[in-house]
């Protein structure tokens, strides 16, 4: 009976490659996201890619932040203050250089919505400073270790030129950091916008693609909306069910959901056949397996 929960539960190989367990953003849930702390505590719990997002500087710079902007959630001011929410977007990240950028306090507020997260003064890092850290982590700990990266390009047609460049000069700016880092065969590009896909697709096929998806269209639509087929198709997870998990496989498309917190759900999902989830909480994942 063990054996079969195991089994069921915690499947080990999926196309050939150990089950997918994604800190998302670090590990939020315990540490203050897209950042350096959460990547490292990541790491240590034992996941296999470190799940990020990325925004564009006024400079040119690709930094960690899930909003172009500072969100009233996790950011104060440069005298310490709170951001109201109706004034978040007035500190738009792309028209700021970023040794600007750094001076704020990321990580001190209180979280609305994650008790159990640590609270720490730290910043909104370089995607360049991310890879060299945890590169580095890895070597002088965990020597022999691989990790990947699943990173979102954080853009909308709403916002080009306004919170972030169009898409070609995004991620042309992120290719440029990633291929300087030598990483690209351990990388994974997502994003709900899929002319990002699209263009990184036809122009840097080499690099893999994750079309995010939030909408209740069919499998089919979605796909064929993006014009190619995606490695990896990663639904929030409440839109997922088995069936949709067959016919993804079928297509030898992965399939690696977001953003799974509760064991009930992890169990129930894992159990659909999925190649990997993307949790807040690395750590709930390993209890259970434990």
């Amino acid at each position: 009976m063990r054996l079969f929960y195991f089994l069921c539960f915690f499947p080990l190989i999926s196309f050939g490659q150990e089950f997918d367990i994604q800190g998302h953003r670090g590990c939020r849930g315990l540490l203050p996201e897209n950042t350096i702390e959460a990547f490292k505590k990541a790491i240590d719990l034992g996941v296999t890619t470190l799940e990020m997002d990325v925004v564009i500087s006024k400079d040119h710079q690709v930094l960690l932040s899930h909003e172009p902007f500072l969100s009233h959630e996790i950011a104060l001011d440069l005298n310490g203050n709170e951001i109201a929410e109706k004034d978040e977007k007035n500190f738009n990240l792309y028209q700021m250089d970023y040794a600007q950028i750094k001076q704020y306090d990321c990580g001190s507020k209180i979280h609305p919505r994650f008790s159990e997260q640590e609270k720490i003064i730290t910043y909104k890092p370089l995607l360049s400073e991310v890879i060299d850290f945890a590169e580095s982590y890895i070597q002088k700990n965990y020597p022999g270790r691989k990790i990947q990266y699943n990173i979102e390009t954080k853009s909308d047609p709403k916002g080009d030129d306004r919170f972030h460049p169009k898409p070609k000069e995004f991620v042309d700016l992120l290719v440029a950091v990633l291929n300087q880092k030598a990483i690209s065969d351990r990388v994974y590009i997502q994003s709900f916008d899929s002319r990002t896909l699209q263009y990184l697709h036809t122009t840097f096929p080499n690099y893999k693609t994750v079309l995010l998806v939030e909408n209740k269209m069919s499998v089919a639509k979605n796909l064929k909306l993006l014009g190619f087929t995606p490695d990896i198709y990663s639904p929030e997870f409440i839109l997922l069910n088995q069936k949709k998990v067959e016919k993804l496989h079928q297509k030898n498309i992965k399939v690696i959901p977001w953003t799974i917190n509760k064991k009930d759900d992890m169990k129930r999902i894992i159990s659909y056949g999925v190649d990997g989830i993307i949790t807040d909480y690395p750590n709930r994942y390993f209890e259970l397996k434990n």
